[in-house]
């Protein structure tokens, strides 16, 4: 297992402890060692083991919600000091062909009541390396521990997300 996809699993178990309907939550990923020598303080209060090739997760300031998660992106730059970043984000999935059928006022709350929706949580983290794995888990199979993991899961957002630290 890589150690990002280490850290996105280990993100997604920590996020699904807050349960659903949370607001989207982003991340810093640091090299535990850089941490641990540019700010030692907090290294020690989160308890980050200083080993080389681990990174450090610290959570960022609340994200607004009035505009889309991918605008929101599109205005973040990291400094050199990160070496990637993770985004934890909730999202409805709807079958196949049910995109034709959306109106074209409130599309969202359409969304949110139609009965063949998904709820799913997406764990994304890319690195400045080019590295990227995602954690998607299903409201349905909350309870049974099922997660779905991989590099290409949403292609789109790990590529938004990637844009932040160029």
């Amino acid at each position: 297992m890589s150690r990002l996809e280490e850290v996105v699993l280990e993100l997604e178990r920590h996020v699904s402890g807050a349960g659903w309907d949370a607001a989207p939550r982003l991340y810093a990923l640091v090299e535990a060692p850089e941490l641990h020598q540019n700010e030692p303080d907090l290294a020690q209060r989160l308890g980050v083991p200083n080993t080389a090739g681990r990174l450090a997760v610290l959570e960022q300031p609340e994200l607004p919600l009035e505009k889309p998660i991918e605008e929101i992106l599109s205005g973040i730059e990291w400094p050199d000091g990160v070496a990637g970043c993770a985004l934890a984000v909730e999202r409805i999935l709807l079958p196949d062909g049910a995109e034709e059928e959306m109106p074209d006022e409130d599309p969202v709350g359409w969304a949110g009541e139609h009965p063949g929706r998904e709820d799913v949580r997406l764990v994304v983290g890319v690195l400045r390396d080019g590295s990227r794995h995602s954690a998607m888990r299903l409201r349905g199979h909350d309870s049974d521990d099922q997660v779905l993991s991989g590099d290409e899961l949403v292609p789109a957002l790990a590529a938004a997300l990637a844009s932040t630290l160029s």
